[in-house]
């Protein structure tokens, strides 16, 4: 359970961050223009990469013991760098959700959001890599696998159905301010807990 949790806990903070494909689900949602087949598309792919990078973080580190502490190392850093940009967004505190922007058909919409999530490289980072990575710490991979995939599900779906109702708050800044600040909380102290070794 306290695998099913850290990957719940970490999937969940991790997709949180605002970026293109996030945008896209809010904006599909609040047209409700193909928002189960958008859906669908974000979590599907997340589930596929956060089981690849548990199961190939696994096989890889029996293989390479010294490439663990390298590649948690290096997830703390990329963690603190998240952080802080989450932070500094905060800060400045000018985001806010334009749902601007013509219709699409579905296979429109699907094929943008398929570029949203397979062409982005930090997506390979948070999914293969850091959840990767940070699996390899708990004996039970596979309980920590369901927790980041249930995230993944439970986010995209809440985005996607929930957007109709965020659309007035997520029009002002204030709000991406909080947003930004929780991310940037929860991305450092996952990134305190990789450098102690937790």
């Amino acid at each position: 359970m306290e695998a099913f949790l850290a990957g719940f806990g970490l999937g969940f903070s991790l997709i949180l961050a605002i970026g293109a494909q996030n945008a896209f689900v809010l904006r599909q949602g609040i047209r409700r223009a193909h928002v189960l087949a958008v859906v669908l598309t974000c979590a599907v792919s997340d589930a596929v990469l956060i089981a690849a990078g548990v199961a190939g973080f696994g096989a890889l580190i029996a293989a390479v013991p010294w490439l663990e502490p390298v590649m948690r190392w290096g997830g703390a850093a990329f963690l603190l760098i998240y952080g802080a940009r989450a932070f500094l967004a905060a800060w400045r505190g000018d985001e806010t959700l334009q749902a601007s922007g013509t219709a699409q058909g579905r296979r429109a919409a699907v094929l943008t959001c398929l570029a949203l999530t397979w062409a982005n490289p930090h997506v390979y980072l948070d999914t293969v890599v850091l959840l990767g990575s940070v699996a390899a710490q708990y004996e039970a991979h596979s309980s920590f696998a369901l927790g980041a995939i249930l995230a993944s599900f439970v986010f995209f779906f809440a985005l996607g159905y929930g957007a109709r109702l965020l659309a007035p708050l997520f029009a002002r800044p204030g709000a991406w301010r909080v947003l930004d600040l929780g991310v940037g909380a929860v991305m450092w102290s996952v990134a305190a807990m990789l450098i102690r070794g937790v």
